[in-house]
This record gives C-alpha cells, structure tokens and sequence, in this order.
C-alpha cells in the first residue's frame, strides 16, 4: 500500500460516531449555540452566511462557513440526524480523511450551484448540500441496503430512495423558485458527489458480498 492509499484507508474499527462525523456534530451544535447567543450571534449570523456575489457581503470564506450555520432547531435537527445516519456508514469505508475532504467538497459545490442558479437571492446557511452529498453517497455505496421510509413507513432500497430525492429536488428548484428551501444547493452536493465518487474509482460495496 502507498502513502497516498493509506491517506485514504478505511477505519480499523467500526464506530457509530466516527471521527469526522462525531466532531461535525458538535461543532454544528456549538455553533447553532452561539447563533442564538446576544451580539456574538448576530455577528455569526452576518459573516457566515452565504451572501450573493452581487451583495456586496459576500466573502470566499462563506462558501465553507454557510454550512455550519441554521436557521432553527428543525432545520439542525434534520441535517445532523441525515449527516450521522447516513455518513457513519461512509466514513467507516472510506476513512476520516476522504470522508471530510468529501463533505467540504460537496458542501462547495452545492454554494456555487446556488449561486450560480438562483442569482441575487437571500443569504443562504445550512449543512444541506453536503448532506445531500453525503445521501448520493450511501446510494451509490449501498444501493441495495434497505432504509425504512417514516411516511409511509415501508423499506425501500437506498438506490429507489436517493433517487427519489433527486427527482423531488429537480422538479422543486424549477418549480418552486420562490422557495426559501436552496433546491439547487442540494442537487450540486449530489452533482460533485456523483462526480467525486466516479474521479476516485469508489466502488460500490454490494459489489463484495
């Protein structure tokens, strides 16, 4: 094994909350903490949301500081418990190191779609583009891994359901353009995920049972 591989290499043990999940988690929660914390949040709030270009606010480090961001305990809640649902299971294949380097890629990605597409829109904050990354990936992995559905409550296998929320995302962001939900965010975390996947030659994981 080279050096290059061994930067890469799968995680010796099997955890629930590994490395890079477990401190995305919490560092999502500290901030979502000082968000809502007087004169400090609001100085958060300002220079860490996505601003347009145009804006005259925008700054280059807000293309990685959005995502750490929320706007309400729904909004966190849904994005972490996807993040550590979905990315254990991704990180423990790929190793911490890919596994991180894929979530900011993939949370890039989703901002300049965004602000490719929408234009001069409201500022935009949330850890959902990567998470959408993130989904695209335990698809492609484990397309044949079963995940319950809430509503209605029946198994579906990881493809049909990944596949699913793309087309949801496509025909909302052209739809439903007034949205204050970035559509086109989610698809480019799914876009650079896709391609990600595909540059580093990751197979899926069916592929060895």
């Amino acid at each position: 094994m080279n050096y290059q591989n061994k930067q890469y290499s799968p995680n010796t043990e099997l955890s629930i909350f590994p490395p890079a999940v477990k401190h995305l988690l919490i560092i999502n929660v500290l901030v979502f903490i000082a968000m809502w914390t007087p004169n400090i949040g609001t100085y958060i709030q300002h220079f860490g949301m996505l601003y347009p270009i145009g804006s005259g606010e925008f700054h280059v480090w807000q293309l990685v500081s959005y995502m750490f961001l929320h706007a309400g305990f729904g909004h966190i809640f849904f994005n972490l418990f996807a993040l550590w649902m979905f990315g254990q299971s991704i990180e423990n294949i790929w190793g911490t190191r890919r596994f991180t380097i894929y979530y900011l890629l993939t949370g890039i990605g989703a901002a300049l779609l965004h602000m490719f597409i929408s234009g001069g829109q409201a500022p935009m904050l949330g850890a959902s583009g990567a998470v959408y990354g993130i989904l695209l990936a335990f698809g492609m992995m484990f397309p044949n891994r079963r995940i319950m559905l809430l509503f209605p409550p029946i198994p579906m296998k990881a493809k049909y359901f990944v596949a699913i929320f793309g087309v949801i995302e496509f025909v909302s962001g052209i739809s439903r353009t007034n949205s204050n939900v970035a559509h086109f965010a989610h698809l480019g975390g799914m876009l650079v995920g896709f391609i990600l996947i595909k540059y580093w030659g990751l197979k899926s994981q069916d592929s060895y049972q």
